[in-house]
């Protein structure tokens, strides 16, 4: 049975391939293309590897690629800091132990339950596992079932928050969708992740065109502009950090301008 990871791996690079065009990486554009993109074995000029040995990769071949192969792949297809990272990211050989739901500190509950402005934390999976008072009163997460409180399932598939980010859900939520593949990707086959992929799937038709786009990003702040039912149009600056106790844990912090 094929490796997941590989697998994504594989389809990343076919991805990436596929928005290129033989001008962006100063190669002649030839004959007449059927597909979109580079072909595979101007990939593997580009990046000095054997066509075979990269036709494997791209398949999700059970093969391990030395980080000189993944440096040279990048440049080939002129891959962002951020792309670079996530290819590298899939090349290793993780841990393969399955996903189980983080436990937030008591000292971390504490001090976010201090802060005035509306904050949470969430998991790796993007689960919400703790929240303030501010934050309850902007996004209800005590109202929600535990396993609806995933801050992707609620965007993508909740009506009444796709309502609450009006005209910007759009930017706001494929932005999203692009940091969550970067964190899917390395995860890939487990099952907690397998089962918020098919329910993702399920319930948003943009989910399914963006994520098979593999477009990935990093985590960024910024500010968002919400629609509330009762509290009327908030404006956010939002901000997200990694807690020490445990980096799977990360805090966002929601600062009224």
């Amino acid at each position: 049975m094929a490796d997941p990871r590989r697998v994504e791996f594989g389809d990343f690079l076919r991805s990436r391939r596929e928005k290129l065009t033989p001008k962006s990486v100063g190669l002649p554009a030839g004959s007449r293309r059927r597909t979109a993109g580079l072909r595979r074995e101007e990939v593997a000029q580009l990046a000095g590897i054997g066509v075979d040995w990269y036709i494997r990769l791209e398949q999700g071949r059970t093969v391990s690629p030395s980080v000189t192969t993944v440096d040279a792949l990048a440049r080939a297809l002129r891959l962002s800091k951020t792309e670079h990272a996530h290819l590298k990211a899939l090349a290793r050989d993780g841990d393969r132990r399955a996903f189980t739901r983080e436990i937030v500190p008591p000292s971390i509950r504490r001090m976010i339950e201090s802060l005035n402005q509306p904050a949470y934390i969430t998991g790796r999976r993007w689960d919400v596992l703790a929240w303030n008072d501010a934050a309850e009163e902007v996004f209800a997460f005590g109202q929600l079932p535990e396993r609806d409180r995933n801050t992707l399932l609620l965007v993508m598939t909740d009506k009444q928050r796709r309502k609450l980010y009006g005209a910007g859900w759009t930017d706001i939520a494929k932005g999203m969708v692009a940091m969550f593949r970067a964190t899917h990707d390395v995860w890939a086959g487990d099952p907690a992740f397998a089962e918020l992929l098919a329910r993702l799937r399920q319930g948003s038709p943009e989910f399914v065109k963006w994520w098979e786009a593999h477009d990935v990003r990093g985590t960024i702040s910024g500010r968002k502009t919400m629609s509330h039912p009762t509290l009327g149009v908030l404006n956010f600056e939002h901000t997200s950090f990694q807690a020490n106790d445990d980096p799977a844990l990360k805090l966002v912090i929601y600062t009224p301008v």
